[in-house]
């Protein structure tokens, strides 16, 4: 099979950024849903992504893993433009997305769905090579200690943190270096996100450029480096997280700061 290098084959240039948005507007016939955004996201770096709902969140993350194409702007990863035909293409350019839904089969083992779509296999009758793909699983997540009883466990037998784990494992894997996560703990209890974000901050460890929507300023705060602000489709600022405040950042994102 031909597939992206992933995090653990790349060399990490901490000079280029891993993506850079320049002048993305998206509209669709007469309704802009996002009026001009321009970000770069530095490799070992946590982007958080804010506004409120109808901001246009989620449009920007799905232009950026190819679920659209931007009607205007451009999107550059590693130094090099890219446009994306459809998803499976942002894919194989090494951009992964975790999704609130995750995108997990339940009733298969762990090593599978951190596979899925990209089996591992063996010999002239390419034969599933399930013993590489439990191994490669398992020092995964014994990588970013996301604890599990084994690779072999089925996934339907893991509690909601343990799954989010997961998801973000398989990008980990297959990632060239950008990884998205669209609110990734919004179904999780307080001790299950806990373990998510020490699982997201080993991402940054690891060198991976991270842009992360999230609704929980705390969480924000917690993780992030720097944070974009959208209100209505519009860019209202980027902040680095040590100089501004969770107020200014309600502010800019109701409206009653610009």
């Amino acid at each position: 099979m031909n597939a992206s290098p992933s995090l653990n084959d790349v060399p990490v240039d901490t000079q280029t950024p891993a993506l850079r948005l320049v002048g993305i507007r998206k509209s669709f016939g007469g309704v802009v849903a996002i009026k001009q955004f321009d970000l770069e996201v530095m490799p070992g770096e946590i982007v958080a992504l804010v506004g409120d709902n109808g901001a246009g969140k989620s449009t920007l993350i799905k232009i950026i893993s190819g679920l659209y194409q931007p009607t205007e702007g451009e999107i550059w990863l590693n130094g090099t433009p890219a446009n994306f035909r459809d998803a499976s293409d942002a894919r194989a350019q090494g951009v992964e997305v975790v999704y609130q839904d995750l995108a997990l089969v339940a009733d298969q083992p762990v090593y599978m769905n951190l596979f899925l779509g990209r089996e591992l296999t063996t010999g002239p009758l390419r034969i599933l090579d399930r013993k590489k793909m439990a191994q490669q699983t398992q020092e995964l997540v014994e990588t970013l200690d996301v604890r599990i009883p084994s690779a072999r466990a089925t996934l339907s037998d893991l509690s909601g943190g343990q799954r989010q784990g997961i998801a973000i494992c398989r990008a980990t894997h297959w990632a060239s270096g950008l990884v998205l996560l669209d609110e990734p703990t919004a179904a999780l209890g307080v001790a299950e996100t806990a373990k998510v974000e020490e699982t997201i901050a080993k991402l940054r460890a690891r060198g991976a450029a991270v842009l992360i929507v999230s609704h929980n300023m705390e969480q924000v705060f917690r993780l992030a480096d720097r944070v974009a602000v959208l209100r209505r489709g519009t860019q209202v600022g980027v902040k680095r997280i040590a100089d501004t405040t969770h107020n200014e950042l309600v502010a800019m994102i109701t409206g009653l700061q610009s």
